[in-house]
């Protein structure tokens, strides 16, 4: 009976999980500061730094294909929870017979199926407009979900910040999202760092983030796909537990 009571809860679980994953899809997609901050902004900011640049198409493609992940995925948290706090959705959420994690879970799942959707795009670009191969397609099947959810996560973790206005949480995600973009190998290959820059890069999940993509991409990574994944685990558990944490403490 009590194994019966446990299946039940968490079928239900899981389709609220889904309903509300579902309906941020819906209803939060094309909103302008999810379309400003997780696609056009982080285009152009690449396209400054890559016109002209002499650097292998796989190369551009991985770094684009990251910073759009990083931008688009932890846009859509910022972007909903404060949205809702506004007009009390989130209250009701969190006040329904779900656990406070499930409703988390679902919003992150918007972000990661928004981000991959997403990255899909300079992807296509570079295999049809500039031949870009693709040397292991589950290494980069695996980078760009396992970055997908855990910088989904991360902006889970900054929307606990109490505030009703989206721009206040995207103004603090962007002093953490700017500078590790410097610090990650997008712009200079992380081998070419000097031995300082090189040590500031391993505190970055960006860093394993572009470093798994350009291995599906090119057939090799500065540290390798084995190390980038279970970091990007790393990363992603810790967004997760320290996101529950802040959105408790803050509810409270």
């Amino acid at each position: 009976m009590g194994r019966y009571r446990f299946t039940r809860r968490l079928v239900n679980e899981w389709r609220a999980c889904w309903a509300i994953m579902w309906k941020d899809m819906r209803v939060y997609y094309i909103k302008p500061p999810v379309l400003m901050f997780g696609i056009m902004f982080p285009l152009f900011m690449f396209l400054s730094f890559a016109v002209g640049r002499s650097l292998p198409s796989a190369t551009l493609i991985s770094g684009l294909m990251a910073i759009t992940i990083l931008f688009s995925s932890s846009s859509i948290g910022p972007g909903v929870i404060p949205t809702e706090r506004k007009v009390k959705t989130f209250e009701r959420l969190i006040s329904a017979p779900i656990s406070l994690q499930t409703v988390l879970l679902g919003k992150t799942l918007g972000g990661f199926i928004f981000s991959v959707v997403v990255a899909l795009i300079p992807l296509l670009i570079g295999l049809i407009w500039f031949g870009t191969r693709i040397e292991d397609a589950l290494t980069l099947a695996v980078g760009i979900s396992l970055s997908s959810f855990g910088f989904s996560a991360m902006g889970i973790m900054f929307a606990s910040f109490p505030t009703e206005n989206p721009g206040d949480v995207m103004m603090m995600l962007n002093f953490v999202r700017l500078p590790l973009i410097f610090i990650s190998g997008v712009f200079i290959p992380i081998a070419q760092m000097p031995f300082w820059g090189q040590v500031v890069a391993l505190f970055s999940p960006l860093t394993y983030s572009q470093d798994l993509i350009r291995y599906g991409l090119e057939g090799h990574a500065f540290y390798g796909s084995t190390m980038d994944t279970v970091l990007l685990l790393f990363f992603t558990i810790v967004f997760l537990a320290l996101g529950t944490k802040l959105h408790k403490k803050y509810r409270e």
